[in-house]
């Protein structure tokens, strides 16, 4: 299904169908500040699989993504932040950023990865934060690439729709996407370490 949201304003209803789609354990399609990204609730274990499947990743291996709606929310599933991470965070929140921090036993046991860390996301993004909002815990996430030689990423919900449709639960529209992801800094050293630039501009 194809739904179509104002990402200025989205609607109550519409927000509710999709969270209701995520509480059912289905995958969607949704976008971001950055690209569009493959969501489900991180508490679905079978979610979470249909989703490394599509993008043809271990779980175990993969550095997935929660998106979360505030700082609070992300340290319910991070150990403790340190102050100089909790300012550079709150600096670039909600932004075109993931975290990396170290995981605590709250993360479901799928994402126990070998570093025990997972990549944290507060998008400056209506629709997202609506979502999370609305479904009261983090969505996974995973970047919707493409095989195009040119765009890395897709950026028009239309042609989502019709490549993943069939593969998906939702594809919500809100708009045509970026084509540049996140900036990823790790905060589980010492001091934060750059890992990918992307659409963020990190002031450290």
């Amino acid at each position: 299904m194809l739904l179509k949201i104002n990402p200025d304003n989205p609607e109550g209803r519409k927000i509710n169908q999709a969270v209701d789609v995520l509480r059912e354990g289905g995958v969607i399609i949704y976008p971001t500040d950055t690209v569009y990204g493959l969501g489900c609730d991180i508490f679905n274990s079978k979610a979470v699989d249909r989703i490394c499947k599509l993008r043809g990743l271990d779980p175990v291996k993969a550095r997935l993504s929660f998106i979360c709606k505030d700082i609070s929310q992300v340290a319910d599933y991070a150990q403790q932040i340190d102050n100089t991470v909790f300012r550079l965070m709150r600096k670039h929140l909600p932004g075109a950023f993931t975290f990396v921090l170290n995981s605590n036993n709250k993360v479901p046991k799928m994402f126990k990865n070998r570093k025990r860390t997972i990549g944290v996301r507060i998008p400056d993004n209506n629709i997202c934060q609506a979502l999370v909002e609305g479904l009261d815990r983090p969505i996974l996430t995973a970047s919707l690439k493409s095989d195009d030689e040119i765009l890395e990423y897709f950026t028009d919900p239309i042609d989502i729709y019709e490549d993943f449709g069939k593969l998906v639960d939702l594809v919500i529209d809100g708009g045509i996407g970026n084509n540049r992801p996140s900036t990823v800094v790790d905060c589980t050293g010492p001091e934060p370490v750059l890992l990918r630039e992307g659409t963020g501009i990190l002031e450290l």
